[in-house]
């Protein structure tokens, strides 16, 4: 034990005083060998990885404040997917994601109209904070597109100028003429599988199911409102089994969540009076690797 605080002493007394032990990793970045008091922005430092770390496969941390050991490319194009925007080089994942996508893509390819699934931003190489999502840090969300996959011999240059189509109607309140069911059954069997905690869509595609489902109704609690999501759906995973290092999300409340999901459609519908004086809320800082789980600085100095 006291072998530990003077240990913890000399770190703190290092980061008081700027001295900060480095090494230089393969993509060319100095990285810290400790965290302590580090206020580098980790985004950065992530970003710049362009290749796994060594390590046995781990998410490590929260959705939105942590990172990814050992993760595996998603291959660009699958019996039944195709990862899209490689460009961004963001179909880096956890095993047990990836085994989760073989398995919907394939439900997938029998609906009608569907030859599988196109697949969106999952996370970097190393995890990490992303650019345009708080979360898909540690390897297991995945933004699914609505399209329906029509083939699956796109080319590099033809997924970077494809788009995914909207569903959303009066702001998000209701579905438009582009929703069918065939996308219905593709989150009722997404949210149906144990692997899975949580499938964000927009507020009208909720309600839609709620108003069409019958028989067992259980699926919907994990389908949660949320905004934006119109063009494509988001699974979180929960962590995999022996995942110590792994932060769940606390579970949806009880119930199918669909007067939740009418509240959100009632508000966009008929929007509250603005708060005549608003809190003023300070802009969200930007993650540091001192906000990281410890693990995360092994991760990249890897």
């Amino acid at each position: 034990m006291v072998r530990i605080s003077i240990a913890i002493a000399l770190l703190a007394t290092l980061a008081s005083c700027g001295g900060e032990k480095t090494t230089a990793t393969a993509d060319g970045v100095n990285t810290s060998t400790q965290s302590v008091a580090d206020t580098r922005n980790a985004r950065d430092l992530f970003g710049r990885m362009s290749t796994a770390s060594a390590q046995r496969a781990s998410p490590i941390g929260s959705y939105a404040k942590g990172c990814q050991a050992g993760a595996v490319q998603l291959p660009e194009t699958g019996p039944t997917w195709q990862a899209m925007r490689l460009s961004r080089n963001r179909n880096w994942t956890q095993p047990s994601t990836v085994d989760f996508i073989n398995d919907l893509s394939r439900f997938a390819a029998t609906q009608p109209g569907w030859a599988g699934l196109y697949i969106g931003d999952m996370s970097q190489p190393r995890g990490g904070p992303v650019p345009s999502h708080a979360s898909h840090q540690i390897g297991l969300d995945t933004d699914i597109w609505m399209l329906p996959p029509k083939r699956l011999d796109l080319t590099a240059s033809e997924r970077e100028s494809l788009s995914s189509i909207s569903m959303r109607r009066a702001g998000g309140a209701f579905t438009n003429s582009n929703w069918t069911p065939q996308h219905e059954a593709i989150l009722r069997r997404a949210a149906s599988d144990p692997r899975v905690g949580r499938i964000f869509v927009f507020p009208g595609a909720k309600v839609a199911m709620c108003n069409s489902a019958t028989g067992d109704r259980s699926w919907l609690n994990k389908i949660r409102p949320w905004t934006g999501h119109y063009n494509h759906f988001h699974v979180r995973l929960n962590c995999p089994e022996g995942a110590e290092n792994c932060v769940n999300q606390a579970p949806p409340p009880p119930g199918d969540g669909c007067a939740d999901a009418q509240a959100w459609v009632d508000n966009i519908l008929n929007p509250p009076p603005p708060d005549p004086n608003p809190a003023q809320r300070a802009p969200r800082a930007a993650l540091t690797m001192a906000n990281l789980p410890a693990q995360c600085m092994d991760v990249l100095n890897n």
